[in-house]
């Protein structure tokens, strides 16, 4: 299996779509592949969540598309099913992690302090997202946990922005940043498609040094 950052290829921008209907989910990612964007995380956070992967995994078959806010085995399921190319989550639990550890698709738990980072390792996790990441000690957490877990990378999001994501990128164990300030969702009711093109230029470009 593929592992994640693998998925990200030289992408050090995790962009999240938050979409109400499908085919506003294919709108942001249309506008996110212009940027040259191949990889994005559908949030599952409203009743069109799921019909928007599938529409984003049918309009854009080369699209790498994952499944985020999974935070059962019911949801990881409903995403499986869907095609969702990896997982994500905003927490983790014993029990949630025994779930994910028979998924076919690569997963990035979500972690917000060591003991979470230690039990996701436990568990076989070492790929893991930091949330919500500015909450969380930002990058000096992310700085820290590499001198106690060299093996662990990390994937921030929360309170990301363009004004601190160099902060993060800079590390060696942080493999991307990710957050919706790419597309928040004023710019998806008032259809500002190219906003969301230029965010993204913008945001994927990688820490300088």
């Amino acid at each position: 299996m593929a592992s994640f950052k693998a998925l990200l290829k030289e992408q050090v921008l995790l962009p999240i779509i938050q979409a109400d209907t499908a085919e506003q989910g294919v709108a942001i990612a249309g506008a996110m592949q212009q940027a040259g964007i191949h990889l994005v995380e559908v949030v599952l956070r409203t009743e069109a969540s799921i019909a928007a992967l599938q529409a984003i995994k049918a309009a854009y078959p080369q699209m790498v598309v994952g499944a985020g806010t999974v935070t059962n085995a019911d949801i990881l399921k409903t995403a499986i099913a869907a095609g969702a190319d990896f997982i994500i989550t905003p927490a983790v639990s014993p029990n949630l992690l025994s779930q994910l550890r028979d998924c076919p698709v690569p997963v990035v738990p979500g972690v917000s302090n060591s003991a979470d980072v230690l039990l996701a390792v436990e568990h076989g996790f070492t790929e893991l997202k930091l949330f919500p990441a500015t909450l969380s000690g930002g990058a000096a957490f992310i700085k820290a946990m590499g001198a106690v877990f060299p093996q662990v990378t990390f994937c921030p999001t929360g309170g990301i922005s363009d004004k601190n994501k160099d902060e993060f990128l800079s590390l060696p164990n942080c493999v991307a940043v990710g957050g919706s300030w790419v597309a928040p969702t004023s710019w998806v009711a008032e259809a500002s498609w190219d906003k969301i093109t230029s965010a993204c230029q913008v945001a994927n470009t990688p820490a300088a040094g």
